[in-house]
């Protein structure tokens, strides 16, 4: 065997060992499972975290309401002639700095019957604009009051087969109801 066969064999041998070596390399296995996997881990973090803070949101607006309609219901509202825009206020003072107070939209009314208290969409189904009409009617004493609350609520995470919003503008309808009887005041 010549010297310039010896250099062939040596390189062809060399390069057939680096390229075997390198195939049984696993140093950079780690981050190559983490660059593989780290998008759909963090999207369902993402995606947990805004159902979360979407039920609490809900949470806070159903508390918002019950404990708000509690001075129409006590009569309290009536002795002060609290207004509408008043009553969004302390709607909003109970509900954390969640909501963006100009948007929330409330309905307070009065029925004839706790049968006759029926709540509609206060959306347009075709384009998700408000429709609703707000009022306040605080009735008088024994009324009984259906009070409304809305707020649409910004989603973030809108992937295909995760998405919290339920209205053409991605947003998701947050809403609370109450319907009680006044106390005889």
């Amino acid at each position: 065997m010549t010297v310039p066969d010896k250099i062939f064999r040596f390189k062809f041998l060399s390069a057939f060992y680096r390229r075997h070596k390198f195939a049984r390399d696993d140093r950079g296995a780690i981050a190559v499972e983490f660059a593989l996997l780290a998008l759909p881990f963090f999207t369902i973090i993402a995606a947990i975290l805004e159902t979360a803070i979407v039920f609490m949101a809900s949470q806070v607006l159903e508390s918002s309401v019950h404990d708000t309609s509690r001075l129409i219901k006590t009569g309290q509202a009536q002795s002060v002639a609290l207004t509408a825009a008043q009553f969004k206020t302390k709607l909003c003072e109970r509900g954390f700095g969640l909501f963006i107070c100009d948007q929330l939209k409330v309905r307070i009314r009065t029925v004839n019957d706790f049968t006759s208290a029926s709540v509609v969409s206060p959306l347009d189904p075709n384009d998700a604009s408000w429709i609703l009409t707000e009022q306040f009617e605080p009735g008088v004493g024994k009324d009984i009051i259906i009070a409304e609350a809305y707020y649409k609520w910004p989603t973030v995470v809108n992937l295909i087969g995760f998405n919290l919003s339920d209205s053409s503008d991605g947003t998701r309808l947050l809403g609370a109801v109450r319907v009680w009887r006044n106390e005889p005041f």
